[in-house]
């Protein structure tokens, strides 16, 4: 066995997919210190800039000293505090829902909801590009899992047409995390109506970025209904670290009912839902995502010209498409080695021949930020 598995990791060296962790020594921000050295890093899924914010802080270490550090109790137990009803009431006012759920960690409320939701003899309809979460979550419901191909609704309609399952969910992120395009919720929803199917929305890249007041996809689209049920992170744009789940009233009290990620796992501390509570208030100011999206602007205006391509996004996720794991593996070092840090991504997490640089902006950057991440990566250009 132990042989068996060093033979697989050798190929994994082989092929240029393994992965390393670098050890942080700061909060994040821009500018990071890893392993001894700074780095301006684009790796963080800090849309906002939060994750360091002083108000979130303060909110936080106020908290701890008056409801502790852990909850010590699951939910149904006894470790739902004041401060995680006031977050879900809070998320649900903001969304346009009856009624939120607060989980542990994203990957927990996706196999959670899932799970709780379907069963053997139901059906999922999945795009092929979702999070790893939602396709573990549809494997573990023993639903039929069906894939339908990116973003094509009609492909999505093909397959829903000939499902004669009793019950249907059709799970899509609303941001895609590798590629930073959005899906055409609007259209998925109106599909999702003809075949009475609920449409489930993981938001976690799209929540605290888009929307009047960072209120998400939904609200970016103009869309509110029955059919939806609505996940967003609390540990991208809002700094925190857990995930709400929204939807009718009906829908949440069936999942605190079921779901057992929810129902048997420790709450999460209290002075974490005080951060998140404490983030809520500072999305309102817009000029957040307008400074985001001009440093957006920034960076696809001073990519062209360059010989690799950046993948269509309007979102923080800037995918710069490189081909082969190895040449974005040496895109990565060398950027490093000039003082910048941005993560290489390859298979599995993406399809063969399509590694990439994931960039992802900030509005903690600055305009010279982006153009010294330009200037480089013009150097480079040359240089390679």
């Amino acid at each position: 066995m132990a042989w068996e598995l060093e033979s697989r990791l050798a190929e994994i060296r082989r092929a240029g997919l393994q992965r390393r962790r670098r050890t942080l020594s700061s909060a994040q921000g821009p500018l990071i210190r890893v392993e001894g050295r700074e780095y301006l890093s684009f790796c963080s899924n800090d849309y906002l800039g939060l994750a360091a914010h002083p108000a979130m802080a303060e909110a936080a270490c106020r908290a701890a000293l008056e409801a502790g550090v852990g909850a010590g109790a699951s939910h149904l137990v006894l470790g739902h505090h004041d401060l995680h009803e006031l977050l879900e009431q809070r998320f649900a006012a903001l969304t346009g829902f009856p009624r939120a759920l607060l989980f542990s960690a994203g990957y927990m409320a996706n196999l959670g909801v899932i799970t709780a939701l379907l069963g053997r003899h139901d059906a999922i309809f999945a795009d092929r590009l979702n999070h790893a979460s939602l396709n573990d979550a549809a494997l573990l419901s023993r639903a039929d899992l069906q894939r339908f191909r990116h973003t094509d609704v009609a492909h999505l309609e093909e397959l829903l047409s000939r499902s004669s399952a009793p019950r249907k969910l059709v799970v899509t992120d609303g941001v895609f995390s590798m590629d930073g395009d959005m899906a055409p919720l609007a259209d998925m929803l109106a599909v999702c109506e003809r075949h009475d199917a609920l449409l489930f929305v993981d938001d976690a890249h799209g929540f605290g970025v888009l929307g009047e007041g960072g209120k998400g996809i939904l609200q970016h689209f103009g869309l509110q209904s029955d059919r939806l049920v609505y996940l967003a992170t609390l540990g991208k744009a809002v700094g925190s670290f857990g995930a709400l789940v929204a939807g009718s009233e009906t829908v949440i009290e069936y999942l605190l009912q079921t779901a057992h990620t929810y129902i048997y796992t420790t709450a999460l501390p209290p002075l974490l839902a005080q951060a998140s509570l404490t983030a809520l208030d500072l999305l309102a100011d817009d000029g957040l995502r307008q400074h985001l999206q001009q440093l957006i602007g920034q960076l696809r205006a001073g990519m062209q010209g360059l010989p690799w391509q950046l993948l269509p996004s309007a979102t923080p996720i800037q995918p710069l498409l490189v081909g082969e794991s190895l040449a974005a593996v040496e895109l990565a070092d060398a950027l490093r080695e000039h003082g910048i840090m941005v993560p290489a991504i390859r298979p599995p997490t993406v399809p063969q021949g399509s590694a990439r640089l994931r960039i992802s902006l900030s509005a903690a950057h600055t305009a010279d930020d982006v153009d010294r991440l330009l200037q480089v990566l013009a150097h480079l250009a040359r240089e390679l």
